[in-house]
């Protein structure tokens, strides 16, 4: 087979969740499949380091402007120039036009639920109310001429089902995995050197959010104002690569401005360095409102840390019962979660050691591993 991968945004420094997939996805094929053509296209950016050609793996560069130019006219003109049998495409949205069957990870319907609507005329980046306006319009077409489609979990996998009405086969439910560089670090000089680097402080929880509604900032600043009114112990909330304006105005929101002077922004983290901010903090708080899967529940799992995460959507598909489980809408709750684990050494003994065990059931290896199957499939029907 020839394999097209779409990775538009893989080069750029900044990457997140939906980048992440796509490389470990890639890195993980290259391990298991030395047989077939693949042809990763990807825009030129900074970080070319972060993926390398193999025998049977050739990286495209491809310019063409913005994203949706990018991905409606360069992507499916380049995949029908090296004569792709199949076309993945990461991130999504796909092309509209073109013959090459479609395969694509569809990780989350997210942006067409009336509940998140708001993110297109409130809260949110330009950038994030542009891509979800974006999605809006492409998914729908897309669904049309897919092949197959990919999502991360059996709780996105009836959401998309039940929202579209898809016939039956078309969407399957392949879980992400967690990047094996996250794990517990002995390393006492290793981790000094991350703690200089991002200026961490002694004692802190840590909190992956960012502007999006989902993330839940608000109501994890909501929980830490009412922790901090009867907890003296010193901590403090790390957040990376979190706008100061954005925070400041929802310190304002909930009547705690003082509270700054707790928080750490660290800026962009490079994922590499994730693993010991992790293995550094006392608690990791990933108390979203809405997830298609969430690994940084298996993360922090992983890293040996006690985790609060919530009970809606995918989160406590993946957790099981090894996290701290709270919801999310009720940011008393999450401060009980701190409270309490902060207060019971063996209930966060309990949780490490269940997290340890749950993490080890996600892999990207068999999430690569699975996907290849999907092309086989794809394939053969088109040989049909």
């Amino acid at each position: 087979m020839k394999i097209g991968i779409e990775g538009q945004r893989l080069f750029r420094e900044k990457k997140h969740g939906m980048d992440m997939v796509a490389l470990e996805l890639i890195r993980n094929l290259q391990k298991i499949d030395k047989k077939n053509e693949y042809f990763i296209f990807i825009k030129p950016d900074v970080d070319e380091g972060c993926l390398s050609e193999t025998s049977n793996f050739k990286i495209v560069k491809l310019e063409g402007g913005s994203y949706p130019q990018w991905e409606q006219k360069a992507l499916p003109k380049a995949a029908a120039e090296y004569g792709c049998d199949i076309l993945h495409c990461t991130s999504n949205t796909a092309p509209l036009k073109g013959d090459i069957p479609l395969v694509v990870h569809l990780h989350d319907i997210i942006y067409m639920e009336k509940s998140y609507l708001k993110i297109l005329t409130g809260s949110g980046t330009p950038y994030q109310k542009f891509g979800n306006v974006y999605r809006r319009y492409i998914i729908p077409k897309m669904i049309k001429r897919e092949k197959k489609m990919i999502t991360v979990s059996h709780f996105e996998k009836n959401r998309i089902n039940d929202f579209f009405k898809l016939k039956e086969g078309l969407l399957v439910a392949i879980h992400n995995g967690v990047s094996e560089h996250f794990k517990p670090i002995n390393d006492t000089k290793y981790l000094d050197d991350i703690k200089k680097k991002y200026n961490l402080p002694d004692k802190y929880f840590f909190f992956l959010g960012n502007t999006d509604p989902k993330k839940n900032t608000k109501g994890v600043l909501e929980a830490m104002r009412d922790f901090y009114k009867t907890n003296k112990e010193g901590y403090h909330l790390v957040m990376p690569d979190y706008d100061e304006e954005e925070l400041n105005k929802l310190l304002n929101q909930i009547g705690a401005p003082e509270m700054r002077k707790k928080i750490f922004l660290t800026g962009y983290i490079v994922n590499t360095d994730l693993p010991a901010i992790i293995n550094m903090c006392k608690l990791f708080l990933y108390p979203s409102l809405r997830e298609s899967f969430g690994i940084p529940v298996l993360e922090g799992m992983r890293c040996g840390v006690p985790v609060i995460t919530s009970n809606t959507s995918s989160m406590p598909e993946v957790a099981g019962e090894a996290a701290y489980i709270i919801d999310p809408y009720k940011p008393k709750q999450i401060t009980e979660g701190i409270h309490k684990l902060l207060a019971d050494e063996n209930l966060q003994k309990e949780f490490i050691a269940k997290g340890l065990v749950q993490a080890e059931k996600f892999s990207w290896v068999h999430m690569a591993e699975k996907v290849l199957q999907l092309y086989e499939e794809v394939y053969r029907g088109k040989s049909n």
